[in-house]
């Protein structure tokens, strides 16, 4: 049984929603195999060619990062995409598809449609996939990883942990629906001090999960570790929201303290940091690029 709802969105929603079909609108790429991925597009005006590579999480989309890919300088291409079986875009085959799945439809991805040097953004769920591509599929292109609040996945704990996860998730979207999660989604993604709208944008982006997508995204969490794909030898760097509650600060620190690479602290934010603080995010994902290789922006 699912309780659904009809949720009324504000007029500052909305216009948000206006700005992001005209500054971060979609394309779909065709795919060889027939089916198609939802892209957001941001395109450089300068001479930089970089592109930097957004990833969302497990609840989200493309559009989450809209504040922070339209704050990125602007001689950088960005790009964000919706993961297969989020919005627009086509699932995976597999229906308990691991990490390196995802990674190499986002390799593909990267090889039909991204020239020059790529830095990839991983946001919780999307970290893991970020560090199977470079780990597994390794892009020859790609020149540094960013890693906001990563899941960790829970593919080194044990079966029982594993099944309770996934039982737990399947079954809050059973009661609930995807338009019951995306009316709490909130409480967990943000902070107690986050304003109106980013509750609102948070809550928009979850209302747009496929739930087939979602379950597939559920077994991915449950059977992939970040451990495994340690250490890389590229460059990384690892942030986390200060009120992070998913994937908590002292959790991502350890990852850090782990692969002895950098850490930062995003203030003000809860895990849902390119929403809640986009400033400091943007901030960070240009400091930690400026440090991966000299040249590489110019």
């Amino acid at each position: 049984m699912t309780t659904e709802a009809t949720p009324l969105w504000s007029d500052a929603l909305l216009r948000k929603q206006q700005q992001l079909e005209a500054q971060f609108a979609q394309r779909l790429l065709a795919l060889p195999d027939g089916g198609q991925m939802a892209l957001r597009e941001r395109p450089a005006t300068g001479s930089s060619a970089l592109t930097v590579v957004l990833l969302h999480g497990i609840s989200s989309s493309a559009a989450s990062w809209l504040d922070v890919a339209l704050a990125l300088p602007r001689d950088w291409r960005v790009l964000a995409w919706d993961a297969p079986g989020y919005g627009a875009s086509t699932a995976l085959p597999q229906s308990h598809p691991r990490d390196t799945d995802y990674a190499a439809r986002l390799a593909a991805w990267l090889a039909a449609d991204v020239q020059g040097p790529v830095v990839l953004v991983g946001h919780s769920l999307g970290a893991l996939m970020a560090a199977a591509c470079a780990a597994e599929a390794a892009p020859p292109q790609l020149a540094g990883l960013l890693l906001l609040s990563p899941a960790g996945g829970y593919g080194a704990q044990d079966a029982a942990a594993r099944e309770k996860v996934r039982s737990e998730r399947n079954a809050a979207l059973d009661t609930l629906g995807v338009a019951g999660l995306a009316q709490r989604i909130d409480q967990r993604l943000l902070s107690p001090g986050a304003d109106a709208l980013a509750r609102d944008w948070v809550r928009w982006s979850t209302s747009r999960l496929q739930a087939g997508g979602y379950r597939q995204a559920v077994n991915m969490l449950c059977d992939s570790d970040l451990g495994r794909h340690a250490p890389l030898a590229l460059p990384l760097r690892i942030a986390c929201g200060e009120h992070d509650v998913v994937t908590p600060p002292a959790a991502c620190r350890r990852w850090a303290e782990a692969w002895q690479r950098p850490f930062a602290s995003i203030a003000d934010a809860g895990h849902a940091s390119p929403v809640e603080n986009a400033s400091a995010v943007t901030e960070w994902i240009e400091d930690s690029v400026s440090d991966f290789e000299p040249g590489l922006t110019q």
